[in-house]
């Protein structure tokens, strides 16, 4: 008799498949076009496969947004290894981007057009936004890290420069697909670089309402 498969490494196996065809689907086609039962169709499940593991479309495109957050906290991590100090961490994290976007640039429009829907829906906005908020903690807290072993203290909090730096890599997002071939080389390196060392002059406005 053939043997068995465990119910949990069947239901594993299904799930894997799920996210890989939702993946290739809204990488060919965006958030807003993919339907489920393209995904299905992709994944050559029925409807019954993805709504016993998934109640929507955009718990598919969350569970994906995980997986990949998982994978750039792992990526930060791998880079400060070998960075010392604020600026290098912050150049490396930045050329580190530049080299990834021209590979990573369908999935960059898909999760800002994603970004944009459910920033609409409050209740799926909320869980959007703890995901992205765990991917700029973990990156304020490497930054915390560098600069402490450093002896380098910061200008302003980490977590507001993880925050800048996540918003300033979506802005050239956008610009690359405007821009196509002729967006500038290693430009997110260069501005990441210049924030950093232009710290302590660009917080003074931020200290003199501190100190009000």
């Amino acid at each position: 008799m053939p043997k068995r498969i465990p119910r949990l490494v069947r239901t594993e196996d299904t799930r894997r498949r799920l996210l890989e065809a939702a993946r290739r689907v809204f990488l060919k086609r965006g958030w807003a076009a993919t339907s489920l039962e393209m995904i299905v169709r992709e994944a050559g499940l029925t409807k019954g496969a993805v709504y016993s593991r998934f109640r929507s479309k955009a718990d598919l495109f969350l569970a994906l947004l995980e997986e990949r957050i998982a994978q750039r906290i792992a990526d930060v991590q791998t880079v400060a290894v070998g960075e010392h100090g604020p600026v290098g961490l912050a150049a490396a994290m930045g050329r580190r981007w530049d080299d990834d976007m021209p590979a990573e640039l369908a999935w960059h429009q898909v999760g800002i057009e994603f970004r944009l829907h459910a920033s609409r829906v409050p209740a799926l906005n909320r869980r959007y936004a703890a995901l992205h908020a765990r991917l700029r903690h973990a990156i304020a807290a490497i930054i915390e890290r560098e600069t402490s072993e450093a002896g380098e203290p910061l200008a302003i909090p980490a977590d507001d420069l993880a925050r800048a730096s996540m918003a300033l890599l979506t802005g050239m997002v956008l610009e690359r697909c405007a821009d196509g071939d002729a967006y500038p080389e290693y430009l997110n390196e260069t501005i990441n670089r210049a924030v950093m060392l232009g710290l302590p002059a660009a917080a003074a406005p931020r200290l003199r309402r501190a100190a009000r």
